[in-house]
């Protein structure tokens, strides 16, 4: 494997901060508050997952962690170190499933939909742990976010995967 030149990697960190800002102003836009939790549904997702899509694991993982972290910091503080990590999982297990599954099927909207499924649910996993186990809530509390989570994913999902067809096909030379 070659190794990445100075200019691919400032191109791919401002790629990353590009798509992080776009995150959190997605994020902040549209909430839907969860008394239980203090937690919020987003859109965020949506653009994480395109963001990891199209650019990969490094860009997703960064644009994840950082946008939907600093927007968490100005709606809900105390998800942001859970989110830091959480949504830059996310992005990363997107963008690294997606190249994987890609290269060997061929099909991109099934390895899209696959990845993006993985990824959503270890955000889902992730807020019930982070929820339960570093802010004390019950579990019951953590578990009333799951559907929220899941239908976040969702939308995610339906909105990011044809957004990234349109863009691949109007930019082909983003394929991986």
């Amino acid at each position: 494997m070659a190794k990445a030149k100075p200019e691919e990697i400032a191109l791919k960190l401002a790629i990353a901060a590009i798509f992080a800002a776009v995150v959190c102003i997605a994020t902040i836009v549209f909430t839907i508050s969860i008394p239980a939790t203090s937690g919020y549904f987003n859109l965020g997702e949506t653009v994480i997952y395109i963001a990891a899509l199209l650019f990969g694991p490094y860009v997703g993982g960064l644009a994840g962690g950082v946008g939907a972290s600093v927007a968490d910091m100005i709606v809900a503080a105390q998800f942001a170190p859970g989110t830091l990590v959480i949504k830059g999982v996310e992005g990363i297990i997107v963008g690294f499933l997606n190249r994987k599954i890609a290269m060997k099927t061929n099909k991109s909207s099934l390895s899209a939909a696959i990845a993006t499924v993985m990824g959503g649910l270890e955000m889902v996993a992730g807020y019930f742990l982070y929820e339960n186990l570093v802010l004390n809530y019950p579990v019951a509390a953590a578990a009333t976010e799951i559907p929220f989570n899941i239908v976040q994913m969702l939308v995610g999902l339906v909105v990011a995967v044809p957004v990234v067809r349109i863009v691949l096909r109007v930019f082909p030379q983003l394929r991986i």
